[in-house]
């Protein structure tokens, strides 16, 4: 090869892998990153049985999770963003939107019964996981995460990081309606 053309590719080569970076980098930013892929999505719930948080009576195993469609929020006392997203549970708990169900992720019992007494408890069960094992069995990646559980007991949709309005209304939501049309025989 000459010398010249050497050069030029030389001078090149910098500009091509800044280009590179920069595709990688845009194509990062501009996804969503409480979209994470999961390869539960339209998997049966994985089997497992929790005992209750303490002070409560109703733990949560995946048997609970059969027959109507519902949320399953991992949380823990000392998430910051678990907190954020808790009046949202709250406001559906009250109004009987969808029953949820909480998924304590390695939390100190009585720091999870003080944050629940405190803060209000939206949960129909709350189960503890304290050594984590049973979010790994849910591809859990971090609090707080939120399944859509169809009546089928099978995974529908997972969003990462705390729930906001927008999830809800845009996403969460429309998709807890076509979970009930659909176990009642409508279509979606």
């Amino acid at each position: 090869m000459p010398s010249a053309l050497r050069r030029r590719l030389l001078l090149a080569l910098p500009a091509v892998c800044f280009a590179g970076l920069a595709a990688v980098f845009a194509w990062g930013i501009s996804r969503d990153p409480s979209e994470l892929p999961s390869a539960l999505i339209g998997k049966a719930v994985p089997t497992f049985y929790l005992p209750p948080v303490e002070g409560r009576t109703l733990g949560l195993a995946s048997k609970d999770l059969y027959g109507d469609v519902s949320l399953v929020n991992v949380f823990a006392s000392w998430c910051v963003a678990c907190r954020a997203e808790h009046p949202l549970f709250m406001r559906l708990a009250r109004d009987k939107t969808v029953p949820i169900h909480g998924l304590n992720y390695k939390d100190r019992p009585q720091d999870a019964a003080q944050w629940l007494n405190t803060l209000g408890d939206p949960y129909t069960r709350t189960g503890t996981d304290r050594d984590g094992r049973v979010a790994i069995d849910w591809g859990v990646y971090g609090v707080p995460e939120t399944f859509v559980v169809g009546a089928d007991g099978r995974i529908a949709h997972k969003h990462v990081g705390p729930v906001t309005e927008e999830a809800l209304r845009e996403t969460i939501l429309p998709l807890v309606e076509r979970l009930r049309r659909q176990a009642k025989g409508g279509t979606s």
